[in-house]
């Protein structure tokens, strides 16, 4: 069997190509965006078998299957549950809610083993049951590495994300946990009326923030709730500042 998996974030693709490893399956490529996909597919023969998932960083992944058109198989990977289901069932679709498991995992190859010939669905008409969905859903948890495992931390736990030594890091409890995502990359996936981008180093949530202070050049130095990090707004952003905490 020849698969692929294209998945954005990084830990997630390892962790899932390990599962697959562990069950004899070698993916011959992991591909982490929809543009790599699209020129992927152009060189190459199509796989058996594509681990898909849903929100690429820059884009839908149905955006693919609209420059290059595989006869393969996918089996969907996701954090989104509610609309997503009903549209894979409906399309006959298999899926994996993320954090993947094991027992999922191989109830799903053994399923895609079981036919005989790949599933015929219809990109365009999959995309249109799901893309106003997913264009206005906001991320609703990150997946992080400690050490050789895996956690999920749920987005409205986080209290900030700062960028530092040319890193992305994520803030939670009093921990920082670094991530794939750039700062630019956030923005698109965190509701506004929750973060706000004071800067061009840090991204804060407003549930967190304890306390805010005047600071030199008519800016505000944050107190965060579990953040050390000094966290200033910019002068450029100190008006969207004060007009989002009306909101």
């Amino acid at each position: 069997m020849k698969s692929i998996i294209i998945e954005d974030e990084k830990p997630a693709a390892r962790y899932l190509l390990r599962m697959l490893q562990n069950q004899g399956i070698e993916p011959i490529v992991m591909l982490h965006s929809v543009k790599e996909a699209v020129q992927w597919f152009k060189e190459n023969p199509e796989p058996d078998l594509i681990f898909l998932d849903i929100q690429l960083g820059d884009g839908i992944s149905f955006e693919i299957f609209e420059q290059v058109q595989p006869k393969s198989s996918i089996i969907f990977t996701t954090a989104y549950d509610e609309y997503a289901l009903k549209a894979f069932k409906f399309n006959s679709i298999d899926y994996l809610l993320k954090p993947i498991n094991e027992i999922d995992l191989k109830r799903a190859i053994a399923k895609f083993n079981e036919k005989s010939t790949p599933v015929l669905w219809d990109a365009f008409q999959l995309k249109s049951l799901l893309v106003n969905n997913f264009e206005n859903k906001y991320r609703e948890r990150f997946l992080v590495k400690i050490g050789s495992n895996l956690k999920t931390i749920d987005t409205e736990n986080i209290s900030c994300f700062y960028s530092k030594n040319k890193g992305t890091y994520l803030c939670h409890e009093n921990r920082e946990y670094p991530i794939e995502q750039t700062l630019n990359d956030l923005e698109s996936q965190l509701n506004p009326n929750d973060f706000f981008r004071i800067s061009r180093n840090a991204i804060v949530n407003l549930r967190f923030i304890e306390n805010i202070a005047t600071h030199s050049g008519s800016r505000y130095n944050l107190f965060v709730k579990n953040v050390e990090e000094e966290l200033i707004v910019s002068r450029e952003r100190v008006n969207d500042f004060k007009t989002w905490l009306e909101k």
